[in-house]
């Protein structure tokens, strides 16, 4: 385990070194929660437009259920791990770029990366058969999401992997609970 922590890190010095301050404005925005604010209410209007009234008021309810369940469970592995992010960590201090506005005590894992996963999962499969790319283009805005937590200096590699994993595994359920208090309720 000692050994995957050791590459884990090695890859964080990696991937956090390639940041340059020209890029640095373009990371923090990508990794600020509220700058998704106009792809979030797109994705609503598009849940309208399929789902009429009633469908969108119980995909809201099972999103918020949904990011909920993804912040507490990543707050529970964080206190429950106590891996220190890698700003926080004495020894790295003088080798990372952080250019994050805060560094919070833990970080296994990202809720960024399980909240943007799960999202991405979540709108691709309940919009696919209106909009057949969405999924492939929430993916590829989910990984942003994810790579900006390295990039700012606030998490490894691992922790936006595993972040990615369950984010991805409750979008897929969360939909399926969709789905079926769709077809139960509607």
């Amino acid at each position: 385990m000692e050994q995957l922590i050791a590459y884990d890190q090695q890859l964080f010095e990696f991937l956090n070194g390639l940041g340059t301050t020209t890029w640095d404005g373009l990371w923090l925005f990508i990794t600020n929660k509220l700058s998704f604010i106009p792809l979030y209410a797109l994705l609503l209007f598009l849940v309208y437009k399929k789902f009429g009234t009633k469908g969108t008021l119980i995909t809201v309810i099972v999103i918020a259920a949904m990011i909920t369940c993804t912040d507490q469970l990543a707050n529970a592995f964080k206190h429950g791990f106590m891996r220190p992010r890698p700003c926080k960590v004495a020894a790295m201090q003088e080798t990372i770029r952080y250019i994050a506005e805060r560094c919070g005590r833990y970080g296994f894992f990202s809720g960024h990366a399980s909240n943007s996963m799960a999202v991405a999962v979540f709108a691709g499969l309940a919009l696919r058969s209106k909009y057949r790319n969405l999924i492939f283009m929430l993916l590829f805005w989910s990984a942003f999401v994810g790579y900006s937590r390295i990039y700012v200096g606030v998490h490894y590699p691992g922790d936006v992997l595993v972040g990615w994993i369950v984010g991805g595994l409750l979008g897929f359920g969360f939909y399926k609970l969709q789905q079926y208090l769709i077809l139960r309720f509607n």
